[in-house]
């Protein structure tokens, strides 16, 4: 599976139409978990098994992981789980402003692609815009949670997070990043890194 695709290219520009919640869960009143850029999708399959009164959906930019995820999602039998192909950057704005009011709680944006080169930066994915519309459509209280393993990259979205003053720091008095993942689930970037010793940085938002 290639790592990183061009979310600038004029294929992954396409706005793509996404299903409303009553079309992707058995009960769409559950409060919401948007995790943006699911990849594999163990993450959300795994707290879609721990916490069956959510509803998980992932959106990935790579569809065989997409394809994958959901085929894995309908062999453990989770109707709280679905996972979309989109470029979240283009697709999301809209189907986030059809939202119910007050149901999407929680958005996770974990170890997403770095684009290291300056010239490739507006290709990352936490762009002024999207925190804009996920403040918007969030709960308020809510919670925005955001990791890497690189400072390279936490540092601009907490930069575009705080920017915007839409979200606070959910324990401002904590250490500048925090220790402990406040969900009960790593994803497998995560275990990789810890597992290799390396630190993982984090922060978790209000809304």
């Amino acid at each position: 599976m290639r790592q990183h695709v061009n979310p600038l290219s004029s294929f992954f520009q396409q706005s793509l139409p996404l299903p409303s919640c009553p079309e992707l869960f058995k009960d769409p009143g559950l409060p919401l978990h948007l995790d943006i850029g699911s990849a594999r999708g163990g993450f959300l399959l795994e707290m879609g098994t721990l916490q069956k009164d959510w509803n998980f959906l992932g959106l990935e930019i790579r569809e065989p992981l997409v394809i994958s995820a959901e085929r894995q999602k309908d062999e453990r039998k989770l109707n709280n789980v679905r996972f979309l192909f989109c470029n979240a950057s283009v697709s999301l704005d809209s189907w986030l402003m059809s939202l119910p009011h007050n149901l999407l709680e929680r958005v996770s944006i974990q170890f997403p692609d770095p684009w290291f080169k300056r010239r490739h930066h507006k290709r990352r994915l936490l762009q002024p815009s999207l925190v804009v519309a996920l403040a918007n459509a969030m709960k308020i209280q809510g919670e925005l949670f955001v990791q890497s393993d690189l400072v390279s990259v936490i540092q601009p979205m907490i930069e575009v997070i705080e920017e915007s003053k839409c979200f606070y720091q959910s324990n401002p008095s904590s250490e500048f990043y925090q220790d402990l993942n406040p969900f009960p689930v790593p994803t497998e970037r995560e275990r990789y890194v810890l597992s290799n010793g390396l630190p993982v940085f984090r922060r978790l938002y209000k809304r």
